[in-house]
């Protein structure tokens, strides 16, 4: 059930785990309608002054997997209209359910709220390399998932349907600006990977697909995010190390064809017009830090 309401009175705006993806998230919605009044939570209290800085109401707390704020910080930050939830999961083997944890401790505060819409982020890495293309009806249960716990997370979050509106954002690699493919392999030998398709997103396109589901109308949906080209791995790894001067990894065929999967974006296309800036991997923009 779409939220009618949401287009003419959302205007706060909470973004759980303003990091790399949520803090660029945060200025693109400032700079967009200076009416929004957005609120960003970090862990660094160093992050904290620079989201002040930058006209975001910053909160300083951890999840870890309880809030480590006190409970008149924590519901002011959840007294909001829309929430952002970027949180990293941690699915060590050292640590199983704290990811689960933390989203259930972070449901129970949305419960207590007046939060009508939520954009839950989670990761393509759900999908299992089934060697074909996949969409989001190839995983519904943890059972189906290559990351059980992230599927169990996101059915946690859409039972809240009932009452918001919920979309859950199945993020490719995000792969740009500082993360660049090509530097991690640089001059190693013996590959045997070169031939698998890339599932990348670039993290400015990212952030527009969220900006824009904020300033449209948030859809109580599953939706990859995904850029629509998908060339291999070695095309993506040359072509890094060819635009930055680093000597080019070498690749072997391996005697078994590695599985794959080629996830497709046809059903955010089919809902919002996500005119990507980068389509294609190959012509990512990148930005090579000292």
């Amino acid at each position: 059930m779409l939220n009618e309401k949401s287009k003419v009175e959302k205007k706060r705006i909470s973004i759980l785990g303003c990091g790399w993806l949520g803090l660029p998230l945060a200025k693109r919605l400032l700079q967009k309608d200076i009416s929004y009044q957005v609120k960003g939570s970090t862990t660094s209290p160093e992050k904290l002054a620079l989201l002040n800085n930058e006209g975001i109401e910053g909160f300083l707390f951890n999840l870890n997997p309880s809030f480590t704020a006190p409970d008149s910080t924590i519901a002011h930050f959840f007294d909001t209209d829309t929430l952002v939830i970027s949180l990293p999961p941690r699915l060590s083997k050292s640590e199983p359910g704290h990811y689960l944890q933390q989203v259930k401790n972070v449901i129970e505060k949305i419960k207590d709220s007046s939060i009508q819409e939520i954009i839950f982020l989670s990761s393509t890495g759900v999908y299992p390399d089934l060697n074909r293309i996949v969409n989001e009806t190839d995983v519904n249960l943890p059972e189906q998932s290559a990351s059980a716990e992230m599927v169990a997370a996101e059915n946690m979050i859409t039972n809240l349907r009932t009452e918001r509106t919920v979309a859950i954002l199945r993020l490719a690699g995000l792969i740009g600006l500082d993360r660049i493919p090509g530097k991690y392999v640089k001059g190693k030998k013996g590959l045997t990977t070169g031939s698998l398709p890339v599932n990348y997103i670039h993290p400015e396109d990212a952030v527009s697909v969220m900006a824009m589901m904020i300033e449209q109308q948030i859809q109580n949906e599953t939706f990859n995010v995904v850029a629509p080209l998908h060339p291999t791995r070695r095309e993506v790894y040359d072509s890094n190390c060819k635009q930055f001067g680093w000597e080019t990894p070498t690749y072997l065929e391996p005697e078994t064809a590695p599985d794959y999967k080629i996830i497709s974006g046809d059903k955010l296309n089919e809902h919002y017009d996500s005119n990507f800036k980068y389509p294609n991997p190959l012509e990512f923009y990148y930005e090579l830090k000292p």
